[in-house]
């Protein structure tokens, strides 16, 4: 049974309903900002400033909104009536940290520059059996045998780091990142002899014991990451990561099976994904790894670094381009990056994803597997970036796993009080406007204008399946929340075609979630201000002079996607001959990919595939898995 939104929280009354309404969400803006003013007096009186309009240096700017970011989450929380959850996600980011520590200090500048790969086990103190079986008493003797058992990756670099404080108690200097003491360090070490039996002989000072246990730590963890029996459950550990040099002339690994035909190239086995039929096939970074994302960037905006945000300048102030000619131009939307990942860092997902709506409130739609500009201009340019759309797209799911998590991202797109230039949506002005197509920056910009108070009607060509009134509510009743978003999820290849979203509904397959292309429909659907029809060609059903005639005052044409690019060459639409474009789209929108569809596409192998693009890979891929 859905439980019941906890409404009536807060000296407003807010009640769900109200949440809908512009009158409401400025009232609400007004309360966030007085409650700021009550608890944290210099930081209201920064963000006054800010949001009268005062100008700020990037670094100002970027301080201001982390601070305001850490007090919005729990003025959300509260809202929602979520702030056991938020504590929970803030409680696994402080657990998780020793990972990170462990990754930076121990792993990175000792173990792996050690044992940087298989062959170099050859020099391990001891035999692979009797490594393993040290190692794993050590852990249980550092970290306890019961998160062994539960976490082995947190196990292991709790165990490694514990040492590494002893370790460093014991130095002189006293190491900086030790938080024992001596007096703590040497019962630690007498409790470890206590029960360590022959592991721990009592002959051997303290210090040398530590660096002797150390090093056989280092070589089971060595292990952990190279050897064959183990990397099937060890590669996915972030706390083993290690990152590569980038190799620019050879950034996708193959092969050259045949030697007279050298442009023959296969893609390495070891990086073969498994696929079966036309289910998501990249479930993204689990929340560990994410973490260990956010743990890897430098937080350049401290430094007016963030070229993946800005850009990465020469200079003379004109962007720099890759070795390819890729203009390394950041994030198109300028987002909050850097931002962002501090208050993830932190554990903070409902403080970083209102920093990412500021700039990207229609975020279910990029992140992972649409997107990567930033990573291109990340400041590691010369070894592997930040996967910054995985952390994207990790602090979305965060936020989207708590009760009420899509009513909260919901919220946000129509109130963020970060937002400077747009904080609440405001109120129908008497203006009417005429979106056209339905794709990313067409549903963007209906968004957008219906923020700003426009009445919008947004067509497309495609059939747009209409969705239950109880979600998306209409004059006369609310909508129904939604506590658990599970709920309107389905596997893709059982999920309904919506039809919306245009080249991301059918243009895209099982390489990206379109479950998040219904979460926009859905937000969108809410606006009352805002209608949506399918099935409404521009210039053939409605033309312009029509559109003009019922009313609107300005049409905004958002179309460009869907036109495929046509092969200049003889024959080129004979028979077996199709657009790339047009054959995802029939594969797609007819349903022909699901096993209990009637349609059917004829498709003879072999195939062959003009072009590169996301569009060719899709149609190399779908193609074969379709046959």
């Amino acid at each position: 049974m859905t439980p019941d939104f906890p409404e009536n929280q807060d000296a407003l009354g807010t009640t769900f309903a109200k949440l809908h309404d512009p009158l409401h969400l400025a009232a609400l803006d007004r309360a966030f900002r007085a409650e700021l003013a009550a608890g944290q007096p210099e930081l209201a009186e920064r963000f006054e400033r800010y949001r009268s309009g005062e100008p700020l240096s990037p670094t100002a700017l970027s301080s201001l909104l982390v601070d305001a970011g850490r007090a919005l989450s729990p003025f959300i929380a509260s809202i929602f009536g979520v702030a056991e959850a938020r504590e929970r996600l803030l409680a696994r980011s402080d657990r998780d940290q020793v990972l990170f520590k462990f990754r930076w200090t121990i792993f990175q500048k000792r173990i792996f520059r050690r044992y940087p790969d298989a062959a170099s086990l050859t020099a391990l103190p001891t035999s692979p059996a009797e490594t393993d079986e040290t190692g794993r008493t050590l852990v249980r003797l550092l970290a306890g045998g019961e998160l062994l058992a539960a976490d082995p990756e947190l196990a292991v670099a709790t165990a490694s780091w514990t040492l590494h404080e002893i370790a460093g108690a014991f130095a002189t200097p006293r190491a900086k990142d030790t938080t024992l003491s001596l007096d703590d360090a040497t019962a630690r070490v007498a409790s470890l002899r206590a029960a360590g039996g022959a592991e721990v002989p009592s002959e051997e000072s303290d210090p040398a014991l530590i660096a002797r246990l150390t090093g056989l730590l280092d070589a089971f963890i060595a292990r952990l990451k190279h050897a064959p029996e183990h990397v099937d459950e060890t590669a996915a550990w972030a706390s083993l990561f290690a990152p590569k040099k980038l190799d620019m002339a050879h950034l996708v690994a193959t092969s050259r099976p045949e030697p007279a035909l050298p442009e023959k190239r296969l893609g390495l086995p070891s990086h073969a994904r498994p696929r079966a039929g036309f289910d998501l096939t990249d479930p993204g970074k689990t929340p560990r790894q994410v973490l260990g994302e956010v743990a890897y960037c430098l937080l350049c905006h401290e430094r007016e670094k963030d070229s993946c945000s800005k850009g990465f300048h020469e200079k003379d102030g004109s962007y720099r381009k890759n070795v390819h000619g890729a203009v390394l131009t950041g994030c198109p939307l300028d987002e909050k990056i850097s931002e962002m990942h501090l208050l993830r860092r932190e554990g903070d997902s409902l403080g970083a994803l209102a920093l990412i709506v500021i700039d990207n409130p229609m975020l279910p739609g990029t992140g992972h597997r649409i997107c990567n500009d930033c990573m291109k201009g990340c400041i590691f340019q010369q070894q592997e970036p930040v996967d910054i759309p995985q952390a994207e797209t990790g602090v979305l799911k965060d936020v989207l796993s708590m009760p009420w998590g899509f009513e909260i991202w919901s919220l946000l797109t129509r109130w963020n009080p970060l937002n400077r230039a747009r904080p609440y949506a405001l109120p129908y002005n008497g203006r009417n406007v005429l979106v056209v197509g339905l794709g990313p920056s067409g549903y963007t910009l209906a968004h957008h204008l219906a923020n700003e108070g426009f009445g919008v009607v947004a067509v497309d060509a495609l059939k747009i399946e209409p969705l239950p009134v109880e979600l998306t509510g209409n004059a006369e009743r609310a909508p129904r929340p939604i506590h658990d978003v599970e709920a309107l999820k389905k596997p893709l290849d059982e999920r309904a075609q919506s039809g919306f979203g245009g080249v991301s509904e059918y243009g895209i397959t099982v390489r990206w979630d379109k479950n998040y292309l219904d979460l926009l429909y859905l937000n969108l659907a809410r606006r009352r201000n805002l209608a949506i029809y399918g099935g409404v060609r521009f210039g053939g059903t409605v033309t312009m002079e029509q559109a003009f005639a019922l009313g609107f005052d300005h049409i905004a044409i958002a179309a460009g996607a869907g036109k495929p690019t046509m092969v200049d060459m003889k024959n080129s639409l004979i028979r077996g001959v199709r657009m790339a474009s047009d054959f995802l789209m029939a594969l797609q929108l007819t349903g022909a990919f699901r096993d209990d569809a009637l349609a059917n596409l004829h498709v003879e192998l072999p195939i062959v595939v003009v072009g590169g693009g996301l569009t060719a890979i899709d149609t190399a891929t779908e193609s074969l898995a379709f046959y």
